[in-house]
């Protein structure tokens, strides 16, 4: 698994098109305030070692990143574009629906963005120690 966070004063998103031909609904457009934007990418690797672990691991490493950015808030953003590996749709959609309950279990404001679409996205991400982290989880 592949993350990669950006602290933002300011994201938000409208759906543009629809790449998967299921996904339901997008609804309308969204904006959030002092919030971590989660672009995270779920390997094929990642199946193999079960789906608890995996959510675990990546709701630890949000949660971290949230404290050391002052934020309770946190977009969760497929984006397929960390790794050439890429697990199965339904895998990745059940890890980001497992870690947005896990979240909002420990008080934290959590969104995903439209799962199966591409977004125009506006970002304002400012430039500190810790607001733009990598990982490989």
């Amino acid at each position: 698994m592949k993350v990669l966070i950006f602290y933002t004063k300011e994201f938000a998103y409208t759906p543009a098109q629809q790449n998967l031909n299921n996904a339901p609904d997008p609804g309308g457009a969204q904006s959030f305030n002092n919030c971590l934007l989660a672009c995270i990418q779920i390997e094929e690797s990642d199946e193999s070692k079960g789906i608890r672990s995996r959510e675990k691991k990546l709701v630890n490493h949000l949660k971290w990143a949230a404290r050391k950015n002052n934020t309770n808030s946190i977009i969760l953003h497929s984006f397929a574009h960390l790794s050439d590996s890429k697990a199965s749709v339904e895998f990745t959609k059940q890890l980001f629906d497992d870690a947005l309950v896990r979240l909002e279990n420990a008080d934290y404001q959590v969104a995903q963005t439209p799962f199966g679409y591409f977004l125009d996205l506006k970002i304002d991400a400012p430039g500190f120690s810790l607001a733009r982290i990598w990982a490989d989880l």
